[in-house]
């Protein structure tokens, strides 16, 4: 059966999306206020616009929702009838161009990027400047019109430090990034966007703060999603075995996307200014996280050899688990451990793939 593409078919996902509202009393502070998301079709920015979504369609004071992409089509596919509702927008955005005309909006959640991991393989350049050039214009079109914008980062800032150190990593630790790799088209512009932000805070007086996500997966990924979690995931949804190309012994912190999702609205209302702030998950090996999805999907975990090409995709980092003790000083915590994310995922991907239908 073709998939439906529909993440609202069976209850489940807005039931976690309840779930997430519900701890997050901040959400007030946005009512009868506008969001712009960029990069809205993504796994994390979509569940953010959940978020929203489910806020205003559960009877509080609206918050007006501004989606910003590049294909309006799979927008409006990806919320369905909500995206024809009255407080939701879409503004054409492609975060390589040098211009983001007409920006207003009260708040910036900045997520447009290229992190799909093959594509930062086959096309470092455009990584690259999608990053530098994208946040650079948010961050201008934004000055002296919006409160706040919030950068979403990543955990690969950190880079690679010796592999008998398996410590989580925080705010102020850093590794080494091979500056001559292609591959770290993606760390090296995170880290020059996250500079660039803190640079208008202290020239323009702009307000900004940072986001860095470890491992997040979900069923808000989409199928063309490389990242390995989500590949897997729709693997075991489809009851198709996980064909893992490591050994898979490196160390990740595993956030479920609502988890995220609403870390990223902490962040956004409570975080301070030129501030960045990791946003954890369960610490486990992408080994340990492949064998629980399988577990769920009820399949099994292949090794097989990966090519020249593949490699030329992975993260280099053996550990990238952070600390997330400055989030949890803000009032977050995960809601859902990486059992129940994992075993969620796979039963909403079922559900949006084959409409509820029993495999």
């Amino acid at each position: 059966m073709a998939e439906i593409n529909n993440i609202y078919a069976g209850g489940l996902w807005l039931s976690d999306i309840d779930a997430v509202i519900s701890s997050l009393p901040e959400l007030e502070t946005l009512a009868g206020k506008s969001v712009l998301i960029t990069g809205a079709g993504g796994l994390i920015c979509s569940t953010v616009a959940d978020i929203l979504i489910r806020w205003n369609e559960s009877g509080h004071d609206t918050i007006r929702i501004i989606t910003a992409g590049r294909n309006e089509s799979k927008i409006r596919e990806r919320f369905g009838e909500f995206s024809g509702r009255d407080y939701f927008s879409f503004i054409q955005y492609d975060a390589a161009s040098s211009d983001f005309p007409g920006l207003s909006a009260d708040y910036v959640i900045h997520g447009a990027s290229n992190a799909h991991p093959s594509a930062m393989s086959s096309e470092p350049v455009e990584t690259m400047l999608a990053n530098i050039i994208g946040v650079n214009a948010i961050l201008k079109s934004s000055a002296g019109r919006t409160k706040r914008v919030l950068y979403i980062s990543s955990s690969e800032v950190y880079g690679r430090r010796s592999e008998n150190n398996t410590a989580p990593f925080t705010e102020n630790d850093y590794g080494y990034v091979d500056i001559l790799s292609p591959r770290s088209c993606y760390p090296v512009a995170k880290r020059a966007a996250e500079t660039l932000c803190a640079s208008y805070v202290s020239e323009y007086g702009a307000d900004a703060v940072i986001a860095r996500p470890g491992h997040v997966y979900g069923p808000s990924a989409t199928e063309k999603d490389s990242k390995v979690s989500s590949a897997f995931a729709y693997l075991a949804a489809k009851r198709e075995n996980i064909i893992m190309k490591s050994d898979g012994l490196q160390l990740r912190s595993w956030c479920y996307s609502p988890d995220c999702a609403g870390a990223i609205i902490k962040i956004l209302l409570c975080g301070e200014s030129s501030n960045a702030y990791n946003i954890p998950g369960e610490i486990m090996t992408i080994r340990e996280m492949s064998e629980s999805l399988a577990k769920f999907g009820g399949v099994k975990v292949i090794r097989e050899s990966a090519s020249e090409s593949e490699r030329k995709s992975f993260n280099p980092m053996n550990n990238s688990s952070v600390d997330g003790k400055k989030l949890e000083a803000l009032g977050w915590k995960n809601l859902f451990d990486a059992q129940e994310g994992f075993s969620h995922t796979v039963k909403i991907l079922r559900e949006k793939i084959f409409g509820g239908e029993v495999l």
